[in-house]
């Protein structure tokens, strides 16, 4: 069996704290024997030392450019503009599968330079759960920020903390708060759950059954809404322009986890970009008032803790790399994708097998 070398690359989104292997997994792989490479960032919440101690190699930031064609380059948000052409195998989020902006630009350079886009939103199970996710820690902190925000205690720009920290925060706001929270079963509904508890409120949870059948004036009628459903097929969207006119609207906070943006999928199309950490807040109706929240790395807030539960996940995943599985079915989603936008493929790392 080949050696697997993973090269974990550093993140160019400088609000990017987290990492997919937390040095206590990096010592699993390498005494597996896996070969790791980690770049060297300002950044990533561990220290480059760390992952020395347990015996991984460093590189300097964005050397992956010129890694041996072997390596599977592993991170978690967007690549840089460059290189054209991507010739390895690369595992991250590409957000690339649903018509977002970009998406196709983005498969086209894996084409062109022979290498494969292994996607972690679509590394699932044989039932199609996903094995690793920071789903959890973007419910919670979806929530917890829209909470700050109703409740005039969020502080901006928003900075890296602890789930302690944050929770003491919310404890510290507490007062009376109608809440929804849609897709309340799923791991960021749980989340969200959790922080809302930990604000003192309970909310009304909606989940599959609930929104089949929507009930929009319901909806509206919560002063503060949660939105952490992703759905992989056209469905109605929750919430148009023309519901936020309703004379009767309550909602004052929207705070959505998911950030679909600009996909034809996304269920709250009323905005057209994601806020920021500078930045969290936007102002969507002046009367009576609406504030939007959509950050779309809400888990680097909490970087430790997000780090380590996902690597915990992950790291069984890469030491079945070799075998096929649920990696073998983001290559055919890979493959799929590319044929269906009639991209023409070459000779590529993904027509040799992910464990190639």
């Amino acid at each position: 069996m080949t050696e697997l070398h993973l090269w974990l690359r550093h993140e160019t989104r400088t609000t990017e704290r987290r990492t997919p292997v937390v040095p206590s997994d990096a010592r699993r792989l390498v005494e597996q024997g896996v070969r790791l490479t980690v770049e060297e960032t300002p950044q990533r919440i561990f220290p480059t030392e760390e992952y020395e101690a347990v015996g991984c190699g460093t590189a300097d930031a964005g050397s992956w450019v010129s890694a041996p064609s072997d390596a599977v380059i592993v991170g978690l948000k967007e690549l840089p503009d460059q290189p054209g052409e991507l010739r390895h195998r690369h595992i991250f989020f590409g957000h690339a599968y649903k018509g977002q902006p970009g998406a196709t630009e983005l498969l086209q350079r894996f084409v062109a330079g022979g290498g494969a886009l292994l996607d972690l939103e679509y590394l699932a199970d044989d039932r199609g759960r996903r094995l690793a996710a920071f789903g959890y820690w973007a419910g919670y902190l979806g929530a917890a920020l829209a909470v700050l925000q109703h409740r005039s205690r969020l502080a901006t720009p928003l900075r890296p903390t602890t789930q302690e920290e944050l929770a003491s925060e919310l404890r510290a706001s507490a007062s009376d708060l109608s809440a929804l929270v849609i897709g309340a079963l799923g791991r960021s509904g749980r989340g969200a759950r959790v922080a809302l508890a930990d604000a003192g409120v309970e909310p009304t949870c909606w989940d599959l059954a609930e929104t089949r059948n929507l009930d929009r004036p319901a909806l509206l009628a919560h002063e503060l809404l949660v939105n952490t459903v992703l759905t992989t097929s056209p469905v109605p969207p929750f919430l148009t322009d023309e519901h936020l006119e309703s004379p009767g609207r309550r909602l004052r906070t929207l705070s959505d986890v998911t950030v679909d943006v600009g996909s034809p999928m996304n269920l709250l199309p009323v905005y057209d970009t994601a806020t920021t950490w500078d930045h969290p807040v936007r102002r969507l109706r002046d009367e009576p008032p609406l504030d939007l929240i959509a950050i779309d790395n809400l888990p680097s807030l909490l970087p430790r803790e997000a780090s380590a539960d996902f690597s915990a996940a992950l790291v069984p995943q890469l030491l079945d790399f070799e075998v096929g599985g649920a990696w073998g079915r983001c290559l055919e989603r890979f493959d799929e994708t590319c044929r269906e936008l009639g991209l023409v493929k070459g000779e590529s790392g993904s027509d040799e097998g992910v464990g190639a």
